[in-house]
């Protein structure tokens, strides 16, 4: 299936006291709430309270051990196989591949996806996240800020509906942190941003907040 930007319309993620436990550990305490676009939120708590393992489970990476979600945009209901439709996510667990540049990887990861015309979502997306200049040098060759840089650009690819950032700041200087501030205000006016971190700047990004509860690093059985 070609993967094209959806028009976004109503746009609607819930979560129904959803619950997530790696074996003994309890790594999310369940926790409900509700968003909708335009709009962007904050995901707070302690380190190790579950902030990546929600987006994981939202964006359809993960199953939830208890409790439900849900995500509509433009009155059709996403499920969590089909999420990454209308998801993008950028995570410091991305990797790359350090022998072929940051246009090869993105056009790579643009043709797996089926995004129509894919070089110009590659040129578009590094061009957002002001790597254009560096598009053809090797990824092994980036420092650790330019490599976060291009998990944006990777998020964005699709011009998702729903658009996921896991730690955005990481590693970014004060122009890389500006660049996070206009991919969130970009895509957040065109549909909803989810912003996972503790970072007060980027706090302020958010119009609300969903706070994450638990002691951190993981609460046993």
């Amino acid at each position: 299936m070609s993967t094209a930007a959806v028009a976004v319309g109503v746009l609607r993620l819930a979560g129904d006291g959803v619950t997530h436990r790696y074996g003994a550990r309890l790594a999310l305490q369940p926790v409900s709430f509700e968003a909708g676009s335009p709009g962007a939120v904050a995901i707070t708590g302690e380190n190790g309270s579950g902030k990546s393992t929600l987006l994981r489970i939202l964006i359809g990476l993960l199953r939830p051990t208890g409790g439900s979600t849900v995500l509509e945009v433009g009155g059709d209901v996403f499920e969590p196989r089909r999420r990454r439709q209308v998801t993008g996510l950028a995570t410091p667990e991305l990797s790359f591949y350090e022998e072929f540049s940051a246009a090869e990887n993105l056009l790579f990861a643009a043709e797996t996806r089926g995004v129509s015309d894919p070089r110009g979502a590659v040129r578009d997306a590094l061009e957002a996240v002001q790597l254009n200049p560096r598009a053809d040098d090797r990824v092994g060759e980036f420092s650790s800020g330019m490599k976060q840089r291009l998990r944006l650009a990777f998020a964005i690819l699709h011009r998702p509906a729903v658009l996921m950032l896991d730690e955005p700041g990481s590693h970014l200087d004060d122009a890389g942190r500006a660049v996070v501030a206009t991919l969130v205000q970009t895509y957040s006016e065109r549909g909803l941003v989810l912003i996972a971190t503790n970072d007060p700047q980027e706090m302020t990004l958010a119009q609300r907040r969903i706070e994450l509860r638990g002691r951190g690093l993981g609460s046993p059985a």
